[in-house]
């Protein structure tokens, strides 16, 4: 999975900006913990995971030749740890169509991203204080 840098920078109370190459979004938490100035993480990781279901579906359909008119995905967080995804198929598809597509609903890259055991690396960042850099972009000979 190629990604472009992901980026966040703090707002005011909880409001994040993220920049993910030439483009911006927001990140929040509803009122009162902060000013629901965009989607939660949570709400963001879902839509990363229905975005890219969608994809792999339509992919899917376009290369085989399938009259897949429309594909719609709602993702939620159901209990127990469970994130709940649906599918809609519109178009006039064969029932074998549909279940090889519903089944590329759950191999999309984020699908699977999710449902593997995976490492996250925290790495320490040691950032520069905009006064201790010099007009070069180097910081100062100590």
């Amino acid at each position: 999975m190629n990604t472009r840098l992901v980026s966040v920078a703090e707002g005011e109370r909880l409001t994040r900006s993220v920049a993910i190459g030439s483009h911006m979004l927001t990140a929040d938490e509803p009122e009162p913990a902060s000013s629901d100035a965009g989607p939660t993480p949570g709400e963001l990781l879902l839509a990363a995971l229905g975005s890219c279901t969608s994809m792999a579906v339509r992919a899917l359909a376009d290369r085989r030749g399938w009259p897949l008119e429309r594909v719609d995905v709602a993702v939620r967080f159901g209990g127990q740890g469970r994130v709940v995804k649906n599918v809609g198929l519109t178009g006039a598809l064969e029932p074998a169509q549909r279940e090889q597509l519903l089944a590329a609903a759950g191999r999309c890259p984020v699908h699977r991203l999710l449902t593997r055991e995976m490492q996250i690396v925290t790495v320490p960042a040691l950032l520069a204080e905009p006064d201790a850099v010099s007009p070069a972009g180097t910081p100062p000979a100590a």
